[in-house]
């Protein structure tokens, strides 16, 4: 299974988010565990309050979405994720292992990067009455068990190339002074090529770009604990070839530096916190 993840599991914006927001996660269960990482419920209710702009840096996963209208498949997001909370409302997701729903889809998942598809499409179900029943049930038990239902209808044989891929994922989460293709490769007798084929077809991305994502993760987790680390050496730990670069690549997905960023997260632990509405 995969590693333990990251601090603030991707969210920017960590100290504000208990306040805005609830997020349920479950496990999957046994029979699934092989394809699932787990179910995720988001839940707010912001009737009152100014919107909220909720930002994250999201994983190589590909995730199955319940919400009203705008339900669907969606790939792997290369870029920062940003959504606007506003009133009251329930998203319900299927967060699958990385290149675990190939199996399912039977296609590069590397056509679904930065897009979605339709569950009619992978599924054949009709979106709209899958909507009105997951979201109509009262408890994330139940809508976690309705979710089970669907994917063990379309349960295909494990596949145990997602293994071999999780296991190089892990290890690159592990190991953060892994910052190069052909490290993973050498280390699990591939060549670079074939890995980043094996990629483009599983995960849906690169394992440069994997590798990257994660050292950008363990860089938002250092400056949720160091407001002000000693940059060059961040950088050179993160496999940058400077400073300079390092904060490039960070501002280019981030939208700061890492130290405007930094500072951005010390003004939102020294905010006052508003409790979550009592939803009604």
């Amino acid at each position: 299974m995969s590693a333990v993840p990251t601090q603030a599991q991707g969210m920017l914006n960590p100290a504000m988010a208990p306040s805005k927001f609830t997020i349920t996660r479950l496990p999957p269960s046994a029979d699934l565990a092989f394809f699932v990482e787990r179910y995720w419920i988001v839940q707010w209710d912001l009737r009152g309050q100014e919107p909220y702009l909720q930002e994250n840096i999201l994983f190589p996963c590909v995730n199955l979405v319940i919400e009203p209208g705008a339900s669907g498949i969606f790939g792997v997001v290369t870029r920062k994720f940003s959504r606007w909370l506003e009133g009251q409302g329930t998203v319900l997701g299927i967060k699958f292992r990385p290149g675990a729903f190939y199996p399912f889809y039977r296609a590069p998942v590397s056509h679904l990067m930065n897009r979605g598809t339709t569950l009619e499409a992978v599924f054949g179900i009709p979106t709209r009455q899958l909507e009105a029943e997951a979201l109509g049930l009262s408890s994330a038990a139940e809508q976690v068990i309705l979710m089970e239902s669907l994917l063990m209808a379309h349960r295909p044989e494990p596949d145990e190339t997602v293994t071999v891929i999780n296991a190089m994922i892990d290890t690159i989460i592990s190991q953060r002074n892994i910052t190069r293709v052909d490290e993973v490769a050498e280390r699990f007798g591939w060549t670079v090529r074939g890995l980043q084929r094996l990629f483009s077809q599983y995960v849906g991305v690169g394992p440069k770009w994997v590798i990257q994502r994660y050292r950008l993760h363990d860089a938002v987790d250092c400056l949720l604990t160091q407001p002000d680390p000693d940059w060059s050496r961040l950088a050179q730990e993160l496999g940058y070839f400077d400073q300079a670069h390092f904060i490039r690549a960070f501002k280019a997905i981030i939208g700061q530096t890492p130290a405007a960023y930094a500072r951005s997260l010390h003004l939102m632990e020294t905010q006052p916190r508003q409790s979550m509405t009592t939803p009604q």
